[in-house]
């Protein structure tokens, strides 16, 4: 996975953290050398966190979850690959403090529900091993309670708040994610042209700051049927989106690309 870096000389929580959304993929992007390095050299550039908020595209569940506030073991939630994935290990410390915060930033009256023994999926863990190797910063998973964008800004506009107490918030999908269609057997392929039209879309629509458009993708963007005949990959990006200080400026898209056509396209809010 290429050397570990270090960010002991970072401050701990010092200004306002930023909120991204990643495309984490599956467990062998780790071997990726070229992603390792483009989201290792991220992390090194954003302050250190106080502590982890992710919200993965591998865990729906309504009402409101929040998972194990203590170390449990991880959620190997994929199948089919080499067993040293299944044998990876991320012991970082549990948010208890986090989960009560993010229970009373949540409406008087709505439910939280806990799952104590869930531990983080790979839509967590894979990308948190390569940003903080050292698994020493408290990090808590929370649900995906719907796949309504409007809902899911809502959600991450009242979790905002948490980016002032040194909280990355971290939405992890994948901005393209049509497995069905696809019939790549290198990553050095061209994508097929439906990841790459709606990523060129997305794109567009991003930098333009054009929420109302992303919000109504299913209908606006193109090729949409095959980039995501689910949603669940693309729904996290609406609770980095809400947690933007301005939700009509343009994020910043820190990484781009395909990996086996799949536009790993990774944006920053200010």
């Amino acid at each position: 996975m290429g050397p570990a870096m270090t960010d002991d000389a970072r401050p701990t929580g010092s200004g306002r953290m930023p909120a991204i959304y990643i495309g984490h993929g599956a467990p062998p992007l780790v071997d990726d050398e070229l992603w390792v390095s483009q989201l290792a050299g991220w992390a090194a550039r954003m302050p250190r966190p106080r502590s982890i908020l992710v919200v993965s595209a591998h865990w729906e569940s309504a009402p409101l979850t929040l998972g194990a506030t203590e170390t449990v073991p991880l959620v190997y939630d994929f199948w089919g690959f080499p067993q040293h994935y299944y044998e990876t290990t991320y012991a970082a410390p549990g948010a208890p403090d986090l989960a009560r915060q993010v229970t009373a930033l949540m409406p008087d009256g709505e439910t939280v529900a806990h799952q104590p023994d869930r531990g983080l999926d790979h839509g967590a863990y894979v990308p948190l091993t390569v940003m903080y190797p050292d698994a020493d910063i408290p990090v808590l998973q929370l649900s995906l309670p719907t796949q309504d964008p409007q809902r899911l800004l809502d959600l991450g506009r009242r979790l905002a708040p948490l980016r002032d107490d040194g909280v990355l918030i971290i939405g992890s999908g994948f901005l393209t994610h049509g497995l069905p269609y696809l019939q790549m057997r290198s990553p050095d392929q061209p994508p097929p042209g439906w990841s790459a039209e709606f990523d060129a879309w997305a794109a567009q629509t991003l930098e333009g700051g054009r929420l109302d458009d992303l919000v109504d993708f299913t209908h606006r963007a193109p090729a949409v049927r095959y980039a995501h005949p689910t949603v669940e990959h693309l729904s996290p990006l609406f609770v980095t989106l809400g947690a933007a200080d301005d939700p009509e400026a343009a994020p910043e898209t820190v990484i781009d690309g395909y990996w086996f056509g799949l536009a790993k396209r990774s944006i920053q809010v200010a």
